[in-house]
């Protein structure tokens, strides 16, 4: 769904992101881990448009993005969150949802001022659309209240509701797990794998929590000094000697648990 090659990203002297090639297949859940610094913030921005590489290029569904700006990538499928959520915090979760469909007649002056029943049609669409995602991620309770008085783990399943909106394919998920009680983290990963299983959506997402990534994701990328270290199932990432260095260093009394 979502492949990299040889990508590069240099920032003066220091290459954040050093030659990176991987494939996100569809459908997935794939976990982006490795120490700080590693580079995957900086690879998140190069995939999602934020950054031009230095080199390389990026494909989605087979077509090269790598020119493209976000906002064009956001509406060919793809989408990317951030670590701190986005949301209008004066609008109240439900119109932060129906923010998000693009293309409302009503943005358009002239349609807004001579085709007022065809703006109220599709208005009335949108609300039952946000209310079936208020709905499916249990958000129906705050559909109301200013999204700025949530709760930070409230916000990031506003995050997801967002994201149903848009409707895209693959998502970039950057520290869901930041900030957010164990409790309502388990509800978050839980929403995942259902729109992952039910809706088709391809995640790929930075984590630190290795708990919450062994619990959530299949194919598992781990990043070190900008560099992909290796590629394959949580066991095996864990079991990985050259991992545990990257994380602890060699040698170190706690490398044996680096990754539990």
């Amino acid at each position: 769904m979502l492949q990299v090659s040889e990508l590069h990203m240099r920032f003066g002297g220091i290459r954040a992101v050093d030659g990176v090639t991987l494939d996100i297949p569809a459908k997935s859940i794939t976990g982006l881990i490795g120490p700080n610094g590693a580079g995957k913030t900086t690879l998140f921005n190069v995939m999602a448009g934020l950054h031009k590489p230095t080199a390389g290029r990026v494909v989605l569904n087979g077509e090269d993005i790598t020119g493209r700006k976000p906002h064009e990538r956001f509406h060919k499928g793809l989408v990317r969150t951030f670590q701190l959520p986005h949301e209008f915090t004066s609008l109240t979760v439900r119109e932060n949802l129906m923010v998000v469909s693009a293309g409302q007649s009503g943005e358009k002056l002239w349609q807004a001022l001579f085709r007022r029943n065809r703006i109220d049609s599709q208005e009335r669409a949108i609300v039952a659309r946000a209310e079936t995602v208020l709905g499916f991620l249990e958000l129906t309770h705050v559909a109301g209240e200013r999204a700025g008085n949530l709760s930070g783990g409230q916000r990031k399943l506003l995050e997801l509701a967002r994201i149903m909106m848009a409707g895209p394919s693959v998502v970039l998920l950057d520290e869901i797990s930041a900030g957010v009680n164990r409790t309502l983290l388990n509800k978050i990963g839980g929403s995942i794998r259902r729109l992952n299983r039910e809706m088709g959506l391809t995640f790929c997402l930075i984590e630190h929590d290795i708990e919450f990534v062994a619990s959530l994701c299949g194919p598992v990328i781990v990043m070190a000094e900008g560099r992909v270290l290796m590629q394959g199932d949580i066991n095996a990432v864990k079991a990985n000697e050259t991992v545990i260095e990257a994380y602890l260093g060699r040698g170190s009394p706690e490398a044996a648990g680096a990754i539990d």
